[in-house]
């Protein structure tokens, strides 16, 4: 499934991010988005963008957009 359809408080795993621009990649990797890293969606902003997720200890604001170009598995 896609980051973007995940709901708040679920958790899962990175699975992949080959969709993803190299660049973009690069630097999520360098924020801890890293393949079968755990996940989780904290909040979603009243419009639906962006997505507050959790990785590692750190939250992130993901456009949409980008959330939707990220694999992830359930746990």
């Amino acid at each position: 499934m896609k980051l973007s359809e995940m709901v708040c408080g679920t958790e899962g795993r990175v699975t992949g991010m080959s969709r993803l621009a190299p660049d973009t990649r690069k630097k999520l990797m360098v924020m801890g988005v890293l393949p079968n890293t755990p996940i989780s969606v904290v909040r979603v902003a009243p419009l639906g963008d962006p997505l507050q997720v959790r990785v590692r200890g750190v939250d992130i604001a993901l456009r949409k957009t980008l959330a939707e170009n990220i694999e992830v598995e359930l746990d």
